[in-house]
């Protein structure tokens, strides 16, 4: 990324500041805000499409791990003009209060680059989008959050990526496999957008009662953690039209860079059979996998 003296340079056409690309953003591997800044870069056109249309929040960690870090839904102050944003209410993000919330929207790179530049690490967003005059639409995408509960990992995970992708195989919908970069992994579907959220949740709940009911020696469905010890938490409340979700190629505020990666299937299977095989992206993993999907 090139910038002059100052750090200013132009995207898209947009003037923007970057600095203090030499802050050590995450201590244990001494990577640099300059490292994350050229990550977003490099996963822009994959990303970007995530992102589009959804309101859009972030965590962010101005001082890098080291430091405090905060939720941001709201628009940030001193934000550029150009930057979009959407007003939503109550009933636009499920809500139950009377409040309102203006999120910025991610459209371009320039977009993407400045929440950057304010530390902001991890983008998280709903199943939804938004339509042109800013309301929500029905949620086109459904997601499987597959958690890890103590004494199983992502192995185990994998195990039931695949049991799940065998259990709808003939519905129409195609299962994308996704590392969290935390501890678990989501799958996703794209979905035509003709069902409510609630109507979504529905059936992946009755999906995780199902497999937990077929399968009670690995899977469990409910919210309850002391449930959990063993087996993989099938959590279907994150189709819900109030909960995000980690935006694939996000980086993850962890001890290490981790990325929220997409996989392969051939991955999620050798996975599934040896302890060890399949682990979380980073941030230096990322640019082979972009060059190769651009091949």
């Amino acid at each position: 990324m090139a910038t002059d003296d100052t750090g200013h340079l132009t995207i898209a056409g947009r003037p923007l500041r970057v600095s203090s690309l030499d802050k050590v953003m995450y201590p244990l591997t001494g990577t640099t805000k300059l490292d994350v800044l050229q990550h977003y870069i490099i996963v822009a056109d994959h990303i970007l499409g995530h992102l589009a249309r959804r309101p859009v929040t972030r965590v962010r960690w101005p001082h890098g791990l080291a430091g405090d870090h905060f939720f941001e839904k709201n628009l940030p102050s001193g934000a550029p003009a150009w930057l979009p944003s959407v007003t939503m209410h109550a009933s636009g993000t499920g809500s139950r209060t009377h409040s309102s919330v203006t999120y910025p929207v991610i459209g371009d790179l320039a977009d993407l680059i400045y929440l950057v530049n304010l530390g902001s690490l991890e983008f998280h967003v709903p199943q939804w989008r938004l339509d042109d005059a800013g309301q929500a639409e029905r949620p086109d995408r459904l997601v499987i959050d597959l958690d890890p509960g103590p004494g199983t990992g992502l192995m185990e995970c994998a195990q039931i990526a695949l049991l799940l992708r065998d259990h709808i195989e003939g519905t129409g919908l195609v299962l994308v496999p996704v590392t969290s970069g935390s501890k678990g992994m989501q799958l996703y579907a794209d979905l035509e957008g003709d069902r409510k959220a609630a109507e979504i949740t529905a059936v992946a709940k009755r999906l995780a009662q199902h497999l937990a009911k077929t399968h009670p020696e690995q899977v469990v469905w409910q919210m309850a953690k002391a449930a959990r010890a063993g087996k993989v938490f099938f959590d279907w409340s994150q189709n819900t039209a109030a909960k995000t979700t980690i935006c694939p190629w996000s980086l993850r505020g962890r001890d290490r860079p981790m990325v929220a990666a997409p996989r392969e299937w051939s991955e999620i299977e050798r996975g599934a059979q040896a302890d060890g095989y399949l682990n979380q992206l980073l941030l230096e993993d990322v640019p082979d996998r972009i060059a190769a999907l651009r091949m």
